[in-house]
């Protein structure tokens, strides 16, 4: 018999999960509550492991095509522009494969996984879908959505975000924090950026309690643009304010050229501003027949860019935790047995890039100690990590 899943959100972590479960033989339907099935955002890293669990699931041509490898990122001094160090810096040459981190738009990568999922079931993804009612048993969950209808699956699948409507439903839970940081981002057109890449195809400028991070994507014709910067209050409710390059300019005061000028260069429209807001770890992602992942379930700070690979690895591991034929809580609980480390490890690691890039006047000595410098932060291969039902 053919078993189910509902998948609440068609995000990365989603359609990640849902096309390594239809691969494994799984009736998948992903409800979105957009009215389209699209997906924003700007640059996101892919790292060595999730770009090979992609790959496995029939993508590889299309994600290689889609993302540019990193070969190293320079850190320089926020007002001089000097180098401090760099990372990721590899003897062999680059294979063009996934041996680097890759940055691509998460648009693409939403894209290439969209796709993959609609050839295996063109009717997987249901947009226009609210969750507002999730009713577990012990055979399965009924969802039920603001628009009236309901849905049965064996299974439910949280993956809605920090945010998560499954979580806040059927999960003890406190509102998300205020983590006393605003982000800062923009797209700029290679051509307009082109005078202020003198320290290279990627780089982070540190300064005393601000980030600013830049990097090309999209066959280098788009430079992807994010400040950091810690900040004592934060007013506005929604995640993507739109943002002024004046404001953007006044929050980096003092930072070189190379950010200050770019930023003023920003097309107006691109630019958007949004605090950044923390969770308490929960005791636990499952209940019977109902999990959470990705950031549903362990939303982290960006300093590390690994919170799109923490989702894209939680969907597969899970799909290969389910494809053991275990029943669903004990497929759960083996997921979370396999996940819990390297989440809270990713989690504390975020914290602590955080604190390091932002602690005071920059020096070699303090970005060498970073928690970047960590490879197996970056490879870890959720095709392989044990699973222990």
């Amino acid at each position: 018999m053919t078993v189910s899943a509902s998948i609440i959100g068609a995000g990365l972590g989603g359609l990640t999960a849902a096309l390594a479960l239809m691969r494994e033989g799984y009736h998948v339907r992903v409800y979105e509550q957009a009215p389209a099935l699209r997906e924003v955002g700007a640059g996101i890293t892919v790292s060595p492991g999730a770009g090979q669990g992609l790959a496995s699931l029939g993508l590889e041509g299309e994600l290689l095509a889609a993302s540019t490898p990193i070969p190293d990122i320079a850190f320089a001094h926020y007002r001089t522009g000097a180098l401090l160090a760099g990372r990721f810096e590899r003897d062999a040459p680059l294979d063009g494969g996934f041996s680097t981190p890759r940055h691509i738009h998460r648009a693409d990568l939403h894209a290439i996984l969209l796709a993959g999922v609609r050839a295996m079931d063109s009717a997987a993804v249901v947009p226009a879908k609210r969750l507002v009612e999730a009713t577990p048993d012990d055979a399965g969950v009924t969802a039920a959505f603001a628009d009236g209808e309901t849905a049965r699956a064996d299974i439910l699948i949280g993956a809605d975000g920090a945010r998560s409507s499954v979580r806040r439903l059927l999960f003890e839970d406190s509102p998300p924090v205020f983590a006393g940081q605003i982000a800062f981002r923009c797209l700029i057109p290679r051509e307009i950026a082109a005078p202020y890449l003198s320290a290279g195809n990627a780089a982070v400028f540190l300064g005393p309690g601000r980030v600013f991070n830049r990097y090309l994507i999209r066959q280098g014709t788009l430079a992807n643009v994010i400040g950091l910067a810690q900040c004592d209050l934060w007013r506005n409710e929604g995640w993507n304010t739109p943002a002024t390059p004046e404001e953007f300019i006044d929050v980096f005061e003092g930072f070189h050229d190379d950010v200050l000028g770019l930023v003023a260069r920003a097309p107006p429209e691109s630019l958007i501003k949004w605090g950044l807001f923390v969770r308490e770890p929960l005791q636990g992602w499952s209940s019977g027949r109902v999990i959470l992942i990705g950031d549903a379930a362990h939303p982290i700070l960006p300093f590390l860019g690994l919170g799109a690979a923490l989702a894209i690895e939680d969907g597969l591991v899970l799909a290969r935790a389910l494809a053991t034929g275990a029943a669903p809580p004990a497929a759960f609980a083996a997921f979370e047995r396999a996940r819990g480390d390297r989440v809270e490890t990713v989690r504390l690691e975020s914290i602590r890039q955080g604190r390091i890039l932002q602690s005071g006047e920059p020096d070699g000595g303090a970005v060498a100690r970073s928690p970047s410098q960590n490879t197996a932060l970056f490879d870890y291969d959720p095709r392989t990590v044990a699973l222990h039902v």
